[in-house]
């Protein structure tokens, strides 16, 4: 309406339109209006202006863009079953080592982290006092034998039939003579002499060996630790409900997280028949052996089974819509939305029990934003 009265007075001042009645306009009521009445139409026309420039950019900005999808042909193939635990690895050949008794430690043949062969020397004792116990000990050995000789003098048997003399009579001239007691201290001193060298028992890597040179060694703590890195082996638990799905002899890979490219792989040699309070079944696994494998490490476990002709798609081709997967399809170019029921899974794929049928074009990329019916263009490859 004030358009067109604004029109109205346009056409009714222009004509006779000049300085003096323009000034006394200005004092009057309607010259009032009509200034008003401009500059709303002036401001109207500014923001329809505006409004449409800020649609031409908007239309250049965001041109239409076509759903470019990569496709796969769905046919049965090979599929292995995957499953994912956590583990440590523990070696089968460890060994902690100790000295049979507490003398100073002469000297340390190696360090933590030397490979040693089986037999090898690795620290040995004084041998001083172990030597001079054992000499001692073959000394009374030697006495509480002629004493028994003498025992069995007096009993009526001669030395040479020591043979024939009746067990119970034996024993009592033995423990009589002390000869048993002897004996008993002198292997003992023998075996602490034999075992003030400390010997590698197989073919490893030592490790934990913290002792000094010249320090008392202890009977109670571990001098070293020797470790057979050829006999790792991984320790980890799956669900009670995935039992079923592995067995002895199962291929496994082992990927510490430390080193998350050293990948090594092994096989099930071991199910523990016993379900804990959690659910959790206990699982071992041999690993073939490499440089940056160490006792102790923290490591992820994938278990893999064949389980034949699968129909299987890439997980990027599952898609969830309003809570259910669906999988998009190409027909005539456009994509077709199917719900489908996944099965088994592995680290990039599912397997479909429903919903898919062999022979059809599933979308695997480029399916986030479709819907049912969408025309689609085919990435070139």
């Amino acid at each position: 309406m004030f358009v067109r009265i604004f029109h109205y007075i346009c056409r009714c001042c222009k004509p006779k339109l000049n300085y003096m009645r323009v000034e006394k306009t200005i004092h009057s009521r309607w010259a009032r209006l009509f200034i008003w009445i401009l500059l709303a139409c002036t401001i109207s026309c500014s923001g329809d202006k505006k409004e449409t420039d800020d649609e031409q950019g908007v239309e250049t900005l965001l041109p239409d863009m076509a759903n470019v999808v990569t496709i796969m042909e769905l046919h049965p193939s090979d599929f292995n079953h995957e499953l994912i635990s956590n583990g440590k690895l523990s070696a089968r050949q460890l060994v902690d080592l100790t000295f049979e008794s507490a003398e100073t430690i002469a000297e340390i043949y190696v360090k933590n982290g030397d490979r040693v062969a089986k037999g090898q020397k690795l620290a040995e004792l004084a041998a001083f006092r172990l030597h001079n116990k054992t000499i001692q000990a073959k000394d009374a050995l030697d006495r509480a034998k002629l004493e028994l000789q003498d025992v069995l003098i007096g009993q009526g048997y001669a030395i040479e039939d020591s043979a024939k003399v009746p067990a119970a009579t034996m024993q009592l001239v033995r423990t009589k003579s002390g000869y048993d007691q002897a004996l008993v201290q002198y292997e003992l001193a023998l075996y602490e002499e034999e075992h003030a060298v400390l010997k590698a028992p197989f073919d490893g890597i030592v490790a934990n060996l913290f002792a000094k040179p010249l320090n008392t060694s202890s009977t109670s703590n571990v001098f070293c630790t020797i470790i057979n890195p050829q006999s790792l082996e991984a320790s980890f638990t799956i669900l009670e409900s995935e039992l079923s799905l592995v067995k002895t002899g199962d291929k496994v890979e082992v990927t510490p997280f430390s080193v998350p490219d050293e990948k090594t792989e092994g096989r099930i040699s071991e199910i523990n028949p016993l379900v804990d309070a959690n659910g959790m079944v206990q699982v071992k696994a041999t690993t073939t052996h490499t440089g940056k494998l160490f006792e102790g490490m923290n490591v992820r476990i994938s278990i893999q089974r064949l389980v034949g002709k699968q129909l299987t798609v890439p997980k990027e081709a599952v898609v969830l819509r309003s809570g259910r997967q669906v999988v998009f399809t190409l027909v005539d170019n456009k994509a077709f939305w199917n719900y489908v029921q996944t099965g088994l899974e592995n680290a990039g794929h599912y397997t479909i029990t429903e919903g898919l049928k062999d022979g059809d074009i599933v979308i695997t990329s480029g399916n986030i934003n479709l819907a049912h019916e969408t025309a689609v263009e085919i990435a070139d490859k």
